[in-house]
């Protein structure tokens, strides 16, 4: 997606549309430098200063983060989750908490509203996530565990909670890559095949204790050691 030069009224906020269009469409990268400041002056045809405030906007915002003497990074990929990322910082208890909250009530709707659709999608999902287990694969174990829990929450079919749990996926990301350890042998790791399960036969009650349940077990492992915790828990 080029730059293109903006117009004469309302430098900023142009400035502003264009840099969060290229972070959402992921044509400036999660966790990428964007380009440096002479190169987007140029792109764009405006000032420094409209530049700057462009960034420092988005900094604000939580998408962008300005490290001085080596670039502006993106940080997340829109305000929801940049704000997440605010609050929660690096702390990994605060995450879980977040994930727990959406989770749990993802769950319990989605054991009644999910479509057949949804649970060919959940069950492919699953099947994908499991083979990395046993594979100890931790990058695809990442991606499949954290695409698994957006499904889940997706069959919920509430677009205010999808809406939400959607700004919160780099740090649900972040959360599982940050539990899974692979010095665990394949059997101990989180098993989710009984939370499938119970969305699967509608029963909304275990869902939901199905869904607390592994992430009550970590939020005890991170409340004993705060470093991290150290068993899969995804």
């Amino acid at each position: 997606m080029p730059l293109v030069t903006a117009k004469r009224t309302g430098l900023v906020d142009q400035v502003i549309a264009q840099m969060r269009e290229l972070v959402a469409s992921g044509e400036w990268p999660l966790g990428e430098k964007i380009p440096p400041e002479t190169e987007l002056v140029n792109a764009l045809g405006v000032g420094r200063n409209t530049v700057r405030e462009a960034v420092r906007a988005l900094s604000h915002a939580g998408l962008l983060e300005v490290r001085q003497g080596d670039g502006t990074f993106v940080r997340a990929t829109n305000e929801i989750s940049g704000a997440v990322r605010k609050l929660c910082g690096p702390e990994l208890r605060q995450v879980l908490e977040v994930r727990r909250a959406l989770e749990v009530e993802g769950a319990r709707l989605a054991a009644g509203s999910r479509t057949d659709e949804d649970l060919r999608e959940l069950t492919a999902c699953l099947d994908s996530r499991d083979a990395a287990v046993q594979r100890l694969d931790s990058a695809d174990v990442i991606v499949t565990d954290a695409e698994f829990h957006r499904l889940l929450v997706a069959a919920s079919h509430n677009p205010v909670l999808i809406s939400l749990y959607e700004g919160i996926r780099e740090t649900v990301a972040s959360s599982v890559a940050t539990t899974f350890n692979p010095e665990i042998p394949p059997e101990q790791h989180v098993s989710h095949t009984e939370l499938l399960a119970a969305v699967r036969d509608g029963d909304p009650r275990r869902a939901a204790e199905e869904a607390g349940g592994f992430l009550d077990e970590l939020l005890s492992q991170v409340g004993s050691d705060p470093g991290q915790a150290e068993e899969s828990g995804q």
